[in-house]
């Protein structure tokens, strides 16, 4: 089994892979962000490394979901390689930060590595605004991150909700996360685990 949390920077999808990963005993898969030799480059000068950054988490998801699949575990899997090609590569474009030809090279890649993969068994999308996700990216402190403007998160916000109202891969459940608390109040995990669990009972 599959399951992966999407979602925008900030909005708490590595910490809800933790707990639900230790709560269904699901071994989780998380975004290579910490060994990714691309990422303090990305945010200091974007234009010159998106396209580098962009197919660095192509390769890294590719390479993840392939795994996922040959496992034959439950699996939770923090973030999609969906939204690095319907969300991140696009915005970046569309920016100008990424050029029309590195973004054709982009796609066409993306498009031949999903003919080869398959969706998650089940998508779980963290809604959050913006004052949200800006509190959340403060509190974590990741040095790199510093420098994103309240224009990007805003940007990626609207693509997510354009990628997600289209979805149509798999079963899709929406946990708007304004107004929750995984870690601190046990009753909103509950609520989520809940949710879970009542969606996985429909895949089977």
């Amino acid at each position: 089994m599959h399951i992966a949390i999407a979602g925008n920077i900030g909005a708490g999808k590595t910490t809800l892979t933790k707990l639900l990963a230790k709560h269904f005993r699901w071994e989780p898969q998380f975004e290579d962000v910490v060994d990714n030799p691309y990422l303090d480059d990305f945010y200091t000068q974007m234009e010159r490394w998106s396209f580098n950054l962009q197919i660095y988490f192509l390769n890294s998801r590719f390479r993840q979901v392939l795994q996922i699949r040959e496992s034959g575990k439950a699996i939770i899997q923090d973030r999609t390689i969906y939204e690095d090609a319907h969300i991140f590569a696009p915005n970046l474009h569309a920016m100008g930060l990424m050029t029309n030809r590195d973004f054709s090279n982009y796609k066409s890649l993306f498009d031949l590595m999903e003919e080869l993969v398959q969706a998650p068994d089940l998508l779980i999308y963290l809604r959050s605004s913006i004052p949200n996700l800006v509190k959340q990216i403060h509190k974590r402190g990741r040095e790199y991150e510093n420098s994103i403007s309240i224009e990007y998160l805003s940007r990626l916000n609207e693509r997510y909700e354009a990628w997600i109202h289209n979805y149509s891969k798999g079963k899709l459940l929406i946990i708007d996360v304004d107004e929750m608390d995984f870690v601190d109040n046990p009753e909103d995990l509950g609520t989520v685990i809940n949710r879970i669990d009542a969606e996985i009972n429909g895949l089977f």
